[in-house]
């Protein structure tokens, strides 16, 4: 409603300071401030007996029900939303039962992940050690062929 930035405050203030006079300016300041609170009160005290009137009269149940008249998919999703909050509220994350058929199937998965690794780990080091046996080879190879160069 009021738009005050600090300029214009500033404004105000120096204002204030010539008319009133720096001795009855903190008076007039406490005063302004008084008459501020109660103007926010009495605002906030319509706005909430403009709310409990509305809420008396079932405006806002009138307002869900239009709201899901024009958008049944939202309607539908927020009761999904709901139901699922409520679904994880009331599950405990702390009780995990390893019989259960979800932790038979955690370990299942655990174990296969294991061997992955460990076949994976065994193929790299054969890649590993043919890959240093033929190095070998080659250098074997180069270091003959030197020898045979320099014995002619």
């Amino acid at each position: 409603m009021f738009d005050l930035g600090w300029t214009e405050l500033l404004v105000i203030g120096i204002v204030a300071l010539i008319v009133v006079g720096p001795k009855d300016l903190p008076v007039l300041f406490r005063n302004v401030g008084r008459w501020v609170g109660k103007a926010r009160g009495m605002a906030r005290e319509f706005s909430s007996a403009m709310n409990e009137a509305a809420d008396q009269a079932g405006v806002n149940e009138i307002k869900q029900g239009l709201n899901a008249a024009t958008n049944p998919v939202n309607t539908a999703m927020d009761g999904v939303k709901k139901a699922a909050q409520e679904m994880a509220t009331s599950i405990d994350p702390t009780k995990f039962d390893p019989d259960s058929e979800t932790g038979k199937l955690a370990a299942e998965r655990a174990e296969q992940a294991k061997k992955i690794q460990a076949s994976t780990a065994r193929a790299a080091a054969e890649r590993k050690a043919k890959e240093a046996a033929d190095a070998l080879a080659k250098a074997e190879e180069a270091e003959a062929a030197l020898n045979t160069e320099s014995k002619t």
